[in-house]
């Protein structure tokens, strides 16, 4: 099985050049949003449109009766229509916590009320000694312009998947891989052909042209940097019914296009640049170009130069250097202005066009048809999207798009062995597929070294589980897996579970009212993954798909460490659960649960281990706190623990308490578990988890 992720995809490139029921765990809300797809006929054809009054206000309130589209003059008929309205949400936290504290529950619905941001971060094409304010602006992108509801990737077009990110809604790990970069820009064209002239000078090379020694890889760099952005977008491509923003943060393309004679590389990267524009209008993908370097006219490289050759017939001098600047800030506008997005160039302050980003993805129409011209023949095809009877409103759409060429791709038939087609495409999706609503968590545990043990715990919404009725039995299969992707692209599958439920109503009624449970684990290596679980039930063939940010640590490394909190509640155990694996079973009182929202009548337990590697004898403080918003403390457990305890290596101690709700005001709660090592250094280790008490509910809603 082959799975796609935006590391993936940047490898290719590389080589190429609401609230619940007393009782019952809480279901996740059906999404607001116009649901996001990933399967689409060759000719299907998807536009996105912004209507704005004369003041740009967005116009809301419009239906498809009121659009015409036309593909290149002929009207088109509109099989797919609906208004995409967000809001920017903002990450909730504790009024006592500095910060907000990362949810270590995902579910699958996430995506589907949320903008799409693919951050690119151009190192080709940004000098070394401006790659801070290149990650100073995209920074500020991602802390004041993506909001919760939101998923981003961070790529590097240089090829460094290990500093990039797929898709996540964590604003951490997203900051993280901004951090890594560092622009690889190389020297000025015009400073190189005037080094080449000096050099010459009083040789018998003298008189001839000047010439850039790093044409060719400069050339190979820029067709780098394009090829990978038209990749990217063709893997955006995958996902239908939203707008997706691809923010390019770059000086430009540095080569010259515009000199096909004397630049050796001119015509291959005009080429590489038109099947860019062709994959992004294709795949209905908005670049929006960002030079960090804000109000520019090329002066900085002008500190380099000692002096310009008195031959003006070389053309060579600071027109030269602005002539470059100029071009490459002409790049941006091309790609921005061809598929749909603005290009932000020469501009000190990133916070309109932020906000102009943000605004694009946020309001829209989305409407989709099947193209009467079906012809695989690579020309442009011209899109309008006209008003019928709305005088003085304006439309912004794309312009139209490049037709595919050459035969459509075969899908190649699974073995018979292999997963349902379904389950392959939930799992193998860009974005998490909200198609079956899933809820998942994953805890991390010492596992055979060096590796971790992983524990998953996936929720299936039991209220959209769908159940065929035969002789008074209640019937539906299911189908679930786990994988785990590497930050180098390597996948990590865990076992395929099917379950066959055969249930009488009371227990078809229990499944429906809080959902089935699965826990299953897998074991990884030391690293950073992207989690992935998919599920697919067998009546209507619905998948689903939920994706989660890992990092599994090497206990045995740290002086003192800790595992994640396994987390669950008396109620946990009435949503029906199977375990395939689960080395919790006999450490929790319950299921590990995937929800973090309970009713005061519940009682929460949690588990977690602390492991030691301080070789002298000393003993280990391990303490538990519940904190209420205000920051007062609500609950406290204490142990103290020996070295003797812990066994040979990274030996562990186990902890475990339960936690009383009855006495709780609903509200936001952090649950923190600290151990600190009494000697030498009071080495200490600490885990934190959000969760929410609700108000208990009375007669009935």
């Amino acid at each position: 099985m082959t799975t796609r992720t935006v590391f993936g995809v940047l490898a290719l490139a590389a080589l190429a050049a609401g609230g619940p029921v007393q009782g019952q765990a809480p279901q996740p809300a059906t999404p607001q949003q116009p649901p996001i797809t990933f399967r689409a006929e060759v000719n299907y054809v998807e536009v996105d449109a912004r209507v704005l009054d004369a003041q740009g206000k967005f116009i809301p309130g419009l239906t498809a009766a009121d659009f015409q589209v036309l593909e290149d003059g002929k009207p088109q008929k509109v099989t797919a229509f609906s208004f995409v309205n967000i809001p920017v949400e903002r990450r909730e936290r504790p009024l006592f916590a500095s910060k907000p504290i990362e949810p270590d529950v995902r579910t699958n619905l996430e995506a589907a009320d949320g903008r799409i941001y693919l951050i690119v971060l151009d190192d080709l094409h940004t000098h070394p000694l401006r790659s801070t304010r290149t990650k100073v602006a995209a920074r500020q992108f991602i802390e004041k312009y993506i909001g919760s509801n939101d998923l981003a990737a961070v790529i590097h077009t240089g090829g460094r998947v290990d500093a990039s990110q797929d898709f996540t809604t964590n604003q951490r790990l997203l900051l993280q891989a901004v951090d890594k970069f560092m622009g690889r820009k190389l020297r000025s064209s015009t400073m190189n052909k005037v080094d080449d002239y000096f050099r010459n000078a009083g040789t018998p090379n003298a008189g001839e042209k000047p010439i850039d020694l790093d044409d060719k890889e400069r050339g190979y760099m820029a067709r780098n940097a394009l090829d990978t952005i038209r990749n990217l977008s063709q893997y955006l491509g995958n996902i239908r019914g939203r707008r997706k923003a691809l923010v390019l943060f770059s000086e430009g393309i540095d080569y010259d296009v515009t000199n096909v004679f004397e630049n050796t590389e001119a015509s291959v990267v005009m080429d590489a640049t038109r099947d860019l524009i062709a994959a992004a209008t294709r795949a209905n993908v908005a670049v929006y170009g960002v030079d960090p370097r804000g109000l520019t006219s090329g002066g900085d490289d002008l500190i380099d130069v000692q002096s310009f050759p008195d031959d003006t017939s070389t053309g060579l001098g600071t027109g030269s250097l602005f002539n470059e600047v100029r071009l490459a800030q002409d790049s941006l506008r091309v790609l921005s202005d061809e598929t749909g997005g603005v290009a932000s160039v020469n501009r000190n302050d990133f916070a309109g066009a932020f906000q102009r980003i943000v605004d694009d993805n946020s309001a829209y129409y989305v409407m989709g048809y099947y193209s009467t011209n079906d012809r695989r023949d690579g020309r442009f095809r011209k899109i309008e999207v006209k008003l019928n009877s709305k005088p003085g409103l304006v439309v912004r759409a794309r312009k139209g798009y490049v037709a595919a060429r050459g035969r459509a791709p075969e899908v190649k038939p699974a073995g018979a062995d292999a997963a349902s087609a379904e389950l392959r495409e939930a799992i193998e999706s860009p974005l998490p597929l909200p198609g079956l609503p899933l809820g998942m968590t994953a805890v991390v545990f010492k596992g055979p070294a060096p590796k971790g043990a992983v524990v998953i715990s996936t929720l299936i919404n039991g209220s959209t589980l769908p159940f065929a009725e035969s002789g008074g039995m209640f019937k539906n299969d299911l189908e679930v897996m786990a994988m785990a992707t590497d930050e180098k692209g390597k996948t990590t599958y865990g076992d395929r579970n099917s379950v066959s439920l055969n249930m009488k109503p009371d227990s078809a009624a229990r499944v429906k009212a809080s959902g089935f449970r699965v826990i299953q684990s897998i074991d990884l290596a030391p690293g950073r993954y992207q989690l992935r679980v998919a599920a697919r039930e067998g009546n209507t063939l619905k998948a689903g798909s939920v994706t989660f940010d890992l990092e599994v640590p090497d206990f045995a490394k740290r002086p003192l460490s800790m595992s994640n909190l396994a987390i669950t509640s008396a109620m946990s155990g009435i949503a029906p659960t199977i375990r395939p694996k689960d080395p919790l079973e006999k450490l929790l009182p319950g299921p590990l649960s995937s929800y973090r929202e309970f009713t005061p009548d519940d009682e929460l337990a949690f588990f977690a281990e602390v492991y030691d590697t301080i070789k002298q004898s000393h003993k280990v403080e391990i303490a538990a706190t519940v904190k209420a918003e205000g920051g007062q403390t609500v609950f406290q457990a204490r142990e103290e623990r020996d070295s003797s305890e812990r066994g040979g290596g990274a030996g562990g101690y186990g902890f475990q308490a339960r936690v009383p709700l009855k006495d709780m005001a609903p509200g936001l709660y952090v649950l923190r578990v600290e151990a600190t090592a009494r000697v030498g250094d009071r080495d200490t280790t600490a885990q934190e988890v959000v969760f929410r008490v609700l108000a208990l509910q009375s007669g009935p809603q």
